[in-house]
């Protein structure tokens, strides 16, 4: 995938999902085809390409995001014991859209 799957098809509205946390610029989701058993995606509803292409404009719309993942992982943390909370960058992001992962458990692939 290198198209902006959060863009074109989550915040259209063209595939649902199952909302976890949302503010005005931010969104908690659970992963489509998660890759752990507990697997939740967090995204600005803006577009940003990535954690490294963040303008200095973009400073208050990362605090509010950052508050929704520091929110989601304390839930999954007090649920489930413990949580990773990942960013990819370069050849490792596969859709070029500012995004982390809230995730918990063994890879299932």
């Amino acid at each position: 995938m290198t198209a902006d799957f959060y863009c074109d098809e989550v915040l259209s509205g063209k595939t649902e999902v199952h909302k976890v946390l949302e503010t005005e610029n931010a969104l908690a989701y659970y992963h489509t085809k998660p890759f752990w058993p507990l697997h939740i995606v967090a995204i600005p509803k803006k577009h940003i390409s990535s954690l490294i292409t963040l303008e200095e404009e973009d400073n208050e719309l990362l605090l509010e995001l950052l508050d929704v993942i520091r929110k989601v992982a304390a839930m999954v943390t007090e649920e489930h014991g413990a949580c990773r909370v990942i960013t990819n960058l370069g050849s490792y992001q596969d859709s070029k859209h500012l995004h982390w992962h809230i995730v918990s458990g063994k890879a299932l692939r």
